[in-house]
């Protein structure tokens, strides 16, 4: 926020009206990417975490609100609510935006587009929305009315045919298609999905397809509203009146894909036959190493090199290929009830049969939404979760995004002797190495049931096939197979605990904030406050006595060349507290207070050396 904030000082440096610069487009900013996981494996894991994050980043905060106050056109999803694109997608989005005429005639409709400021905006492609993610200084000149213009794209189609297998899901189809088009290749292209297959993927699957647009490049990847869209769009809870005006918009500007529609034209065309798609992760350090899960051992020992086991760290010996983090986290796959209730079926199973995490395991639940902690709790299935060590640490990005915090102490210094190599593996959409954790060179992508099933087995080397998982009460072997629901068990679960009101209780209060947040004063006034930590400064801009121009910058010399992958990951060791008390309560109670007793809490985050995100919209007419 200090970087949006420092031209109206300019403006008032140099006479004008500062109260005149406001964004011309509506804007969003969505605090979610700065709580870490400090605290794991405890009922109040979520409180401390929201404890130790508004003291951390107490006086951001109040930069925010005051931003939030002071300037029009500018809402903000406050800390302890989501994450940006699952916000999005349950409450933000429009599919059709409605803009009030100037005159006395009726409103003007037109398609809802958007640009935000994280990479993984085109997530909302899924429901037929056009948007992508760009730079911060890109995104502050469209919230000022300045135009997004991009190269004229091609536009690479994907073909689907057959159907999902069973024990297949989105996890799997979308690092399948990361895989396929990394290959092809689609940097700088928007990819759109055709065929008769694409009805019948479900409107989550088709979300964490289009959320891993850049791990294989592509600007848009584009799903066509539809039916299932329609579906979505009452199952989150939006006003029947709305979906039918949406609907009837698409329908009539030929924008709503059919079946009876002809195939469009595009400058490249790809087939996937869903049939092919098979149980799968990726890793060990980039998103389109896809691996069937026979083959996870393999790809391991090739990227080691070596084989190390600790006999004494723990209780039991520590094998080789340990998993130090399990994390159930990231948008790509918490905004999918399927996915996330499959998690807590097998957690429950695996509780009832005497089993948890393996003590060396970090185990972490983030939800990307609120929602998914009330369908949970509904549902009945977070006991188990807890039990097998994945109690829900907050929401927001965290592990996702490189806030996992620390390992557990004895594999922190297993790590750092080089006595282990740790290993995390975490529902998310990157794992470049040293990105979930600067001790952890090696991650693998999976999907949520996969992620307790690694932290039960406690080591990537486990071979779900062959190696059982523990044993029952007579002492019979048990495998992955015996506690894993089927897709028949899941959809019921879904059906009959995820809810519209649910979704539609929780978008009316996503700017409440919990009462830490509610409690935090700030200033008023048009120029921006001034900071007092040593952490957050002004950023630097020209004076007005300043020349402009270009200039040329003398003797510099070229201090690194990248090639390959590179990742802007941020830092994962916890940087200390800061030095004020964390924002105070009359009744001395917790900061995460103010929401139902069925929903526990966190934050997300704009702060410790990390970013919040945000998104502006366009109103504009066609």
């Amino acid at each position: 926020m200090p970087r949006a904030c420092t031209p109206r000082d300019s403006v008032a440096e140099l006479g004008g009206d500062p109260e005149r610069l406001q964004p011309s487009i509506p804007v969003d900013l969505t605090v979610d990417h700065s709580v870490i996981v400090e605290e794991y494996g405890r009922p109040d894991a979520v409180e401390r975490n929201l404890l130790i994050d508004f003291r951390r980043n107490g006086e951001r905060y109040e930069m925010v609100k005051w931003a939030e106050r002071s300037v029009r056109n500018f809402r903000v999803v406050p800390p302890g609510t989501g994450i940006i694109h699952q916000v999005n997608m349950e409450a933000l989005a429009r599919v059709v935006w409605v803009s009030e005429p100037d005159d006395d005639g009726p409103p003007w409709l037109h398609p809802d587009v958007l640009v935000a400021t994280d990479s993984h905006t085109p997530m909302i492609n899924a429901l037929g929305v056009v948007g992508w993610g760009v730079g911060g200084l890109e995104g502050q000149a469209a919230m000022l009315g300045e135009p997004v213009t991009i190269p004229y794209p091609e536009v690479v189609g994907v073909r689907l045919t057959g159907r999902l297998r069973q024990g297949v899901g989105a996890t799997d189809v979308a690092l399948t298609l990361t895989e396929l088009l990394r290959a092809t290749g689609v940097v700088n292209k928007f990819v759109e999905f055709c065929g008769d297959a694409v009805t019948t993927l479900g409107w989550a699957e088709r979300a964490a397809v289009s959320n891993m647009a850049p791990e294989y490049g592509a600007t848009c990847v584009f799903f066509p509203y539809d039916d299932e869209t329609a579906a979505y769009l009452h199952l989150s809870g939006r006003e029947e009146e709305y979906v039918r005006l949406v609907d009837a918009y698409l329908t009539a500007q030929g924008l709503k894909r059919t079946a009876d529609r002809p195939v469009p034209r595009y400058d490249e065309l790809l087939d996937l036959d869903l049939g092919t798609v098979e149980p799968s992760v990726a890793g060990p350090d980039l998103p389109h190493q896809r691996h069937p899960l026979s083959q996870v051992p393999a790809s391991f020992r090739r990227a080691a090199g070596r084989a190390t086991t600790e006999p004494d760290a723990f209780d039991e010996p520590l094998p080789d290929g340990p998993v130090a983090i399990a994390a159930i986290t990231s948008c790509t796959n918490t905004a999918n009830p399927a996915l996330v209730v499959q998690a807590g079926l097998l957690a429950e199973r695996a509780a009832q049969r005497g089993l948890t995490a393996k003590p060396w395991v970090k185990t972490s639940l983030s939800p990307g939404s609120r929602v998914v902690e009330e369908y949970l709790r509904a549902a009945g299935l977070l006991p188990g979760l807890e039990r097998t060590g994945f109690h829900i640490v907050g929401f927001g990005c965290m592990t996702c995004i490189g806030n996992s915090g620390p390992l557990h102490p004895r594999m922190e210094q297993l790590a750092e002797g080089g006595t282990v190599e740790p290993v995390a593996v975490l529902s998310g959409n990157r794992n470049f190495a040293g990105r979930v954790n600067p001790r952890v060179s090696m991650s693998y992508l999976a999907s949520p049931p996969l992620v307790v099933a690694y932290a039960l087995a406690g080591t990537v080397l486990h071979d779900f096939d062959r190696d059982p998982l523990g044993t029952d009460a007579q002492g019979l072997p048990f495998h992955l197979k015996d506690l894993w629901p089927s897709d028949e068990e899941v959809a019921a679960c879904v059906a009959e605990f995820v809810r519209p009101e649910m979704f539609r209780a929780n978008a009316g209060r996503i700017r409440q904030g919990t009462l830490a947040w509610q409690e935090i004063e700030a200033p008023g006034g048009t120029a921006s406050p001034g900071t007092r930590s040593r952490r957050t400064s002004a950023v630097p801009r020209t004076s007005p006595g300043c020349p402009t121009g270009r200039r040329t910058v003398w003797g510099s010399t070229e201090r690194g060349s990248c090639s390959g992958s590179v990742t802007t990951s941020p830092p994962t060791t916890s940087p200390p507290p800061a030095p004020f008390p964390p924002p105070a309560r009359p009744d001395g109670g917790s900061p995460n207070a103010g929401w139902p007793a069925a929903i526990s809490t966190s934050t997300p985050p704009a702060a410790a050396t990390t970013r919040s995100c945000c998104a502006a919209r366009s109103p504009t007419r066609p």
